[in-house]
């Protein structure tokens, strides 16, 4: 052990730690019951994450009623809870003995890309099974993975020492020529381009018809490299003990040449994943922090 990570200061991450390591090995139901538990316990207490998630919700899902809304929002929680104990498992364990508990659909879409000997940018979503979604992909497909570097140094170390063994590489989000060399030597490159990185970075396109700042990452990467873009969708099964995961066809004609045209198509694919599993999704985050001049901010 670093003397560094010795300090008292980091006695409470190295306790987290800890407690994922145990989570991984806890019998499926006890997860499932404890991650429920950590939900409610978030969602009754975590004041500002829930006020975050219930602005998101009231503006992507007008067409619900306050009561489904707040529904939403509590079960949004519990999905979440669910999430810290998929990701234990996916950090800590080897996935191999979860590969009864896969259905994965549309294989055929990457075989082909990879018996070209060619790299893919993957498209995912920042659900609540991201982590150990990716650790279940790595059952089939090596890639690798574009990543922010956690602010503890100590749980950014451990991060990437859990992901590792399921990502080929891991590539920070700022570093675009890293990523384009990896597509260009041939490596799929994992990408999830749907949280707001700020103005610089980013075009305005309708998210649940809003105008969200997106990334332009996307199609400039498919642009230097030409690689075909690939969307996975991945979730947890209603019965809460099995996983789909299921690649799309590559995207026709992407890039456009237009960055709007090519962030709104984007965020459409990202918009129909998320209906169909609205609670597994990352909703306790600042999706839309950044505004347009002049506009009001939600939160």
């Amino acid at each position: 052990m670093s003397q560094t990570f010795a300090h008292p200061r980091y006695w409470p991450v190295w306790l987290a730690i800890g407690g994922m390591y145990v989570a991984a090995w806890l019998p499926w139901r006890l997860k499932l019951w404890v991650g429920k538990l950590i939900g409610l316990a978030a969602w009754r207490f975590a004041r500002r994450r829930r006020h975050i998630t219930e602005t998101n919700i009231r503006l992507c899902f007008p067409e619900r009623d306050d009561v489904q809304q707040a529904r939403l929002v509590r079960d949004t929680f519990i999905a979440n809870g669910i999430g810290i104990m998929e990701t234990a498992t996916g950090w800590c364990r080897d996935p191999e003995h979860l590969r009864h508990r896969v259905t994965f659909k549309g294989q055929a879409h990457m075989a082909r890309v990879q018996a070209q000997g060619k790299g893919a940018l993957i498209i995912g979503v920042h659900f609540s099974t991201l982590d150990l979604g990716a650790a279940l992909h790595s059952l089939y497909f090596r890639a690798d993975a574009v990543q922010r570097p956690h602010d503890n140094p100590l749980f950014a170390r451990f991060m990437g020492r859990a992901r590792d063994p399921y990502f080929d590489a891991i590539i920070d989000r700022h570093d675009l020529r890293g990523v384009v060399r990896r597509i260009k030597a041939g490596h799929s490159v994992w990408y999830s381009p749907d949280q707001d990185f700020g103005r610089d970075a980013s075009v305005f396109a309708p998210f649940f018809g809003i105008p969200a700042a997106t990334v332009k990452m996307t199609s400039r990467i498919a642009r230097m490299t030409g690689a075909p873009v690939i969307p996975l969708m991945f979730h947890r099964n209603p019965d809460n003990r099995t996983y789909t995961l299921e690649y799309l066809p590559p995207l026709a004609d992407f890039p456009s040449g237009d960055e709007t045209v090519d962030a709104t198509r984007i965020n459409a694919f990202i918009e129909g994943a998320i209906r169909k599993h609205p609670d597994q999704y990352l909703w306790l985050h600042r999706r839309f922090k950044t505004r347009p001049e002049g506009e009001p901010g939600f939160y």
